[in-house]
């Protein structure tokens, strides 16, 4: 069996990634933009679309100007695992342009770049499913005793 290749690319931020790994993603919203609800929805329903077909969630939250998710890309071919920077292509692209037909807006909605990392030990992927969980609870969006409908957990 192949070992997996590190791959590195850059734009402004550096991107890592291996093949199998799990990743925490990060991507805001074009100068803070806040994200109404049914915008909201658009972006929930977006990353749930390939879900367990192109990668698998683990968790995700779709604040009013930022994304969290715990994602782990899956094969593509026997070769090739599906890229992060397609997979947030898809989702931003897709939600860029099904937004406006929720709510009036025009320009730009989600700022270029993604903030990713690859996650390393279960204690780590376990701190990071608590943080993305308690994010809404942290913005006062939610008190945590209720269902915030922008949180998914497997």
């Amino acid at each position: 069996m192949e070992e997996p290749i590190l791959k590195i690319t850059q734009r402004t931020l550096p991107h890592w990634e291996l093949d199998g790994s799990v990743y925490f993603i990060t991507f805001n919203t074009w100068e803070k933009l806040e994200l109404t609800a049914p915008a909201r929805q658009v972006v929930f329903d977006a990353c749930r679309f390939f879900d367990a077909q192109r990668y698998n969630l683990f968790i995700f939250v779709v604040m009013p100007d930022h994304v969290h998710m715990l994602i782990q890309p899956l094969p593509k071919t026997a070769h090739k695992t599906w890229a992060l920077s397609s997979i947030l292509h898809s989702i931003k692209s897709y939600s860029a342009k099904q937004i406006p037909k929720v709510v009036p807006h025009m320009g730009a909605v989600w700022q270029p770049e993604r903030y990713d990392r690859i996650i390393r030990t279960s204690q780590e992927f376990q701190a990071t499913w608590n943080y993305i969980c308690q994010n809404p609870v942290k913005a006062n969006i939610t008190d945590g005793t209720g269902h915030y409908p922008f949180l998914y957990v497997r």
